[in-house]
């Protein structure tokens, strides 16, 4: 009988998609014919990547919660993604394969004309620590409160040139007006 030596974890995630494509399938089936070489891409809710959903909202907490309890352990944790998702990450510090906590499985999906077939490809292997790698993550690093501040007021301003009611409002501040009085 066989005995466990050690263990470790492989945490695998993919990118969830935003959008539907519920209108345009709609479009297709009443006529497929005509509607064969129908172009989705230009529908207003073509799907599309959402890396940060999958990395803030699924990703991270998967790293907090199990993750947290193997970095406790002493225990190793890889992460498979695709290339196009790890692209989208915060720069990591890596580290040497020995001393890593977490090992980044990156791939990409590609066509083997010879099979015509769709392979997962190792694309590289990334070392990190576990900790500066999860603050990284998890923690957003603020800009300037200025220009949050002008793209608000942007967003004001092309409101109130439509003419909405909030432009015959007479008390309707600025909204650079509203921060410094908050100042």
């Amino acid at each position: 009988m066989g005995r466990l030596r050690d263990f470790g974890s492989l945490e695998v995630q993919a990118v969830y998609t935003s959008g539907t494509i519920s209108a345009p399938f709609k479009q297709y089936v009443a006529d497929p014919t005509k509607n064969a070489n129908l172009d989705w891409r230009r529908h207003k809710n073509y799907p599309r990547p959402d890396f940060l959903s999958s990395s803030r909202k699924r990703l991270a907490p998967q790293l907090i919660y199990k993750g947290g309890i193997l970095h406790a352990w002493k225990k190793k944790m890889a992460v498979a993604v695709a290339s196009q998702f790890f692209a989208t990450f915060p720069s990591m510090e890596e580290v040497d394969k020995d001393e890593a906590e977490l090992a980044w499985i990156v791939y990409d999906l590609k066509h083997n004309i010879a099979e015509n077939r769709r392979r997962l490809t190792l694309a590289r292997t990334v070392y990190t620590r576990f900790i500066p790698t999860l603050d990284k993550i998890t923690k957003s690093e603020p800009g300037e409160v200025q220009e949050f501040v002008d793209l608000l007021q942007d967003k004001l301003n092309e409101v109130l040139s439509m003419g909405s009611d909030i432009a015959n409002t007479p008390d309707t501040a600025s909204l650079q007006d509203i921060v410094e009085t908050i100042e």
